[in-house]
């Protein structure tokens, strides 16, 4: 696969980062090592694609998250209306706020739109090392495969 001009390079390091979720509860990617994580930029709450995408995902949350797989789906919405949009929709998953500094992760991964001040719709894939091994942008307005990302966390797992 190659890299989009801009995002970390597969096979370095993943940028570290902490956030917050809905709920407040601080996530720090280092603090999860041993595990795959994927890092799952969505551009925004109460939006159909990312509704059916996150629907998607919680519809298969023991894929997506379990005794070796965390996902961390990342927006630069409030935490506030994260948990508002959790509330009602009830996934299961930690949404972490890239709120402030605006879209300082997002921009540290190289998926931050700056006209729109949103989150592409990009995928990261790091390994129990924080080695970043699998990546995917896809463009606004379509959602993102699933059984793409499914395929690659399970290769990332049989490293």
């Amino acid at each position: 696969m190659t890299t989009p001009a801009g995002l970390p390079p597969v096979g370095r390091p993943a940028p570290d980062f902490a956030l917050g979720d809905q709920h407040g509860v601080p996530w720090r990617l280092v603090d999860l090592r041993g595990i795959t994580v994927v890092v799952l930029f969505f551009p925004w709450a109460f939006t159909d694609v990312c509704a059916s995408e996150l629907g998607g995902v919680a519809a298969d949350l023991d894929h997506f998250q379990n005794d070796g797989v965390q996902t961390l789906a990342v927006s630069c919405d409030s935490p506030y209306a994260l948990r508002a949009y959790d509330d009602g929709a009830a996934l299961g998953l930690p949404l972490l706020s890239d709120y402030w500094p605006h879209g300082a992760v997002a921009q540290a991964y190289g998926v931050l739109d700056l006209q729109r001040g949103c989150a592409q719709r990009g995928t990261f894939v790091v390994d129990g090392e924080g080695v970043l091994r699998w990546s995917d942008v896809t463009p606004m307005g379509r959602a993102r495969d699933l059984s793409v990302v499914r395929a690659a966390i399970a290769d990332v797992g049989s490293l």
